[in-house]
């Protein structure tokens, strides 16, 4: 796995009239700060992750989305329930074929955050995580996560295996804390 050209391809599914970041680096696990530490470096949802940190539920709001067949991509935030502040930015490349029509359904709905649609329907799934990245805001992320233009923060890539089979590639980065 190669973790800057895995990042690529997920920033490739969506054009941004900024750039999200002005600077990319794969770091280990083991030295990725607190609280980073305990949100990103996990084989969890990272709606659960976010959701016992905040201490509140989370919300999804789609900045875009396509789909091309059985292939349904999006650039969401999560924020906190009920306002519009973020904590999470995430990409998503989900192969829709690995989930029965109901889930596919809700996942297009574009509703409810991915991981609690997995947790509702009791999908059989595992979470692979890839790589763990340092992040310095550019000026696409900073808009849409309201931080600082080259806020440090810290994210994950990670694969979401569904009934045994690569499912879902994600790019999620935490807010600043």
């Amino acid at each position: 796995m190669n973790a800057l050209e895995d990042l690529r391809s997920l920033t490739s599914l969506f054009t941004h009239a900024e750039p999200l970041f002005q600077r990319v680096e794969h770091i280990p696990s083991a030295v990725t700060p607190e609280p980073y530490h305990s949100l990103l470096v996990h084989h969890e949802h990272m709606t659960v992750s976010m959701e016992r940190y905040h201490q509140c539920s989370v919300d999804v709001r789609v900045l875009q989305h396509h789909q091309d067949g059985d292939i349904y991509a999006r650039e969401i935030l999560l924020l906190k329930h009920g306002t519009t502040i973020p904590v999470q930015y995430g990409l998503v490349r989900f192969h829709l074929n690995y989930v029965i029509e109901p889930v596919r359904r809700e996942i297009i709905a574009g509703e409810t955050p991915l991981g609690r649609i997995l947790i509702n329907h009791n999908v059989l799934r595992h979470i692979d995580l890839g790589a763990i990245l340092e992040i310095t805001a550019g000026p696409g992320l900073a808009a849409a996560m309201q931080m600082p233009l080259g806020a440090v923060t810290y994210g994950r890539l990670a694969t979401i295996f569904c009934n045994r089979q690569p499912a879902v590639d994600l790019l999620e980065v935490s807010a600043v804390l």
